[in-house]
C-alpha cells in the first residue's frame, strides 16, 4: 500500500506555485526561446466552439449555484441541531 503524505497549508502553496511557473514559462514565447513576435502561433479557436465552452461553464456556475443552496441548508440543519443538542447537555449538567 502507497503512504500518503499530509497535504499541508506550505505544500499547498509550494505546488500551486510550481504550477504557476510552469504555465507562466509554458505561454511565454520569450522563455521558450522566441525573439519575434511576429513568429508567435496563436492559437486560433472558432466562435462556435468558444460559445459551447462559455455555455458549458455557464451551465456548471448555475449546477454549482443549486448545489450550494442545498448544502447551505443542510449546513443551517446541522447547526441548528448542534445547538439544540448543545441547549439540552447544558440543561442536563
Amino acid at each position: 500500500m502507497a503512504k500518503f503524505k499530509k497535504l499541508t497549508p506550505a505544500i499547498l502553496k509550494k505546488i500551486i506555485l510550481e504550477e504557476k511557473e510552469a504555465l507562466i514559462n509554458e505561454s511565454d514565447p520569450i522563455a521558450q526561446g522566441v525573439e519575434d513576435p511576429a513568429k508567435v502561433d496563436a492559437e486560433e479557436v472558432d466562435a462556435s466552439e468558444q460559445a459551447t465552452s462559455l455555455e458549458k461553464d455557464i451551465d456548471f456556475i448555475k449546477a454549482l449555484k443549486i448545489e450550494e443552496q442545498k448544502t447551505t441548508r443542510y449546513l443551517k440543519k446541522i447547526q441548528e441541531a448542534k445547538t439544540l443538542i448543545s441547549n439540552r447537555l447544558l440543561t442536563k449538567i
